[in-house]
């Protein structure tokens, strides 16, 4: 799907709500003049006039233009724009900033700061594309965040004002009211009950997603990689602890046909939109398949594979310096044994949670915690050992940024620039903890396997020359070669 300003293409924008076309959910919203509400374009009401509708590109610019949220639809609710995640530019990197929650935490100062522009800069590019500048959108995540507390907690609404990250009750009232057209508490009797009954502190949610999605290989590699004590597989769910900014959390994630299931436990109820947030990344849900699917089948090596199995996403992680560091743990050994490097770092420098629902010990280390390690006490050999040390100092000085607004190509460069990080870990590193779509393990001893099976070149320099017609998604036929070998990541347990 061409992403470039589909909301000022008015003819495309028609036909995508006259026909319910819920691929476009996220890339553009309908404002309808008649009503004053805005809508995804897969509502299921009965479509509007054509000279009633208006579209715009983010649901925080339909707000501004003074538009409330479809109670039938819930537009504020769908899956977000996949250009956020595919792009690395300076609106993609806010964007991403803007949904960890860094103006909440730090004002637009903060945001530009960690852009590396002036404030006035990223306000104009905002502006210019989504209609709403960074206060705006994050207005408009705080509105959503409310709704989801209002609705699937029994928060006092004092403390959901709080926790959603608005400074005063009023204007709490204010901007549910103004948003859904409807107070705080009429939200929370409309809201459905007769849902699953959940463990008291803790948040039931459903993570909507792009159709289709094929949840084996995501999951599978997470659970097959996942690190004793700060991740786990148990009653059908997968299972981590994160670390937040104002506290910590656990959350477990159930693939859903339609949508994932995911239960949060906070130790502060305002890092809620910031873990929802997380949790979408690693899983990749705001990816648009059906792009992906489309280009990727042109090749008649791939074609078959993405026919069995379409919809696959790409692992990604919650934390991008606690993913890198693990790459290095994981270079040239197997699975279980980085699993187990891994593991004795967080007995000795994790912090250690309370886990009543599970088997979770700890949050993953800090890279302040781990700059004090022993080299003498990591059992691989020296150079390695110079390797990890490096990278943990480095990203405990801040410089090098793994985060949600990182800028990939100068990331990539400062990895490479490390002794020991070769092209194998800087991907692994770009494709999943910085995200980038078009990230390329070439050199991987299972694409090199998969390359041989399916007759691809099997060196990385022609692997690479082959691939260049798979860009900008290299790091999806990544995922769909691996599906091809008989390994623990393609494979969500039975048990």
């Amino acid at each position: 799907m061409d992403a470039e300003h589909v909301y000022e293409c008015v003819e495309r924008c028609v036909r995508a709500v006259q026909s319910k076309d819920a691929r476009f959910d996220g890339w553009f919203f309908t404002a309808v003049l008649t009503t004053r509400i805005y809508c995804r374009p897969s509502c299921p009401v009965v479509p509007p006039k054509v000279k009633n509708m208006r579209f715009y590109p983010s649901a925080a610019a339909a707000q501004q233009a003074g538009f409330r949220a479809c109670k039938r639809c819930r537009p504020d609710a769908s899956p977000g724009s996949p250009e956020w995640n595919d792009r690395a530019d300076l609106v993609a990197r806010a964007m991403r900033l803007i949904g960890d929650g860094v103006v909440d935490r730090d004002g637009v100062p903060g945001l530009a700061t960690q852009l590396g522009y002036s404030v006035r800069q990223v306000q104009r590019q905002l502006q210019a594309e989504l209609g709403a500048g960074p206060l705006a959108l994050a207005r408009a995540q705080r509105a959503q965040t409310a709704r989801l507390l209002i609705e699937t907690s029994s928060l006092q609404m004092a403390d959901v004002a709080f926790a959603a990250g608005f400074s005063s009750v009023r204007t709490f009232n204010e901007t549910v009211q103004e948003v859904f057209a409807l107070s705080p508490s009429e939200l929370r009797t409309r809201a459905k009950r007769g849902d699953a009954p959940t463990a008291p502190g803790t948040i039931a949610l459903r993570l909507p997603f792009r159709q289709p999605l094929t949840p084996d290989n995501l999951f599978g590699h997470l659970i097959a990689t996942g690190v004793p004590g700060v991740e786990e597989w148990h009653d059908g769910a997968y299972r981590r602890t994160l670390r937040l900014p104002h506290g910590h959390g656990v959350v477990a994630l159930r693939p859903m046909p339609d949508h994932i299931a995911c239960q949060l436990s906070l130790t502060d109820q305002r890092d809620l939109s910031i873990a929802i947030s997380r949790c979408r990344r690693m899983l990749d849900l705001d990816a648009d398949p059906v792009a992906v699917d489309d280009l990727l089948k042109t090749d008649p090596v791939l074609a078959p594979l993405i026919e069995k199995a379409p919809g696959r996403r790409v692992p990604h992680t919650v934390d991008g310096a606690e993913f890198a560091v693990r790459a290095v743990l994981g270079q040239q050994v197997s699975t279980a044994a980085a699993r187990t490097h891994a593991s004795r770092l967080v007995q000795a420098y994790g912090e250690p949670v309370d886990d009543p629902l599970g088997n979770l010990t700890h949050l993953f280390p800090t890279m302040q915690a781990l700059a004090g390690l022993d080299p003498e006490t990591l059992a691989f050999p020296k150079s390695r050992r110079t390797t990890l040390t490096t990278l943990i100092a480095t990203l405990a000085a801040g410089e090098i940024d793994l985060g949600a607004g990182s800028d990939w190509d100068k990331a990539r460069e400062q990895l490479a620039a490390l002794p020991g990080i070769g092209p194998w870990t800087v991907e692994s590193i770009a494709m999943r903890a910085l995200g980038d779509p078009d990230a390329f393990v070439a050199s991987d001893l299972g694409i090199k396997y998969a390359a041989r099976d399916l007759g691809l070149p099997e060196a990385p320099k022609a692997l690479i020359a082959h691939a260049r017609a798979w860009r900008p998604w290299r790091a999806y036929a990544v995922q769909y070669l691996w599906a091809t070998g008989d390994h623990a990541i393609n494979k969500i347990p039975t048990e």
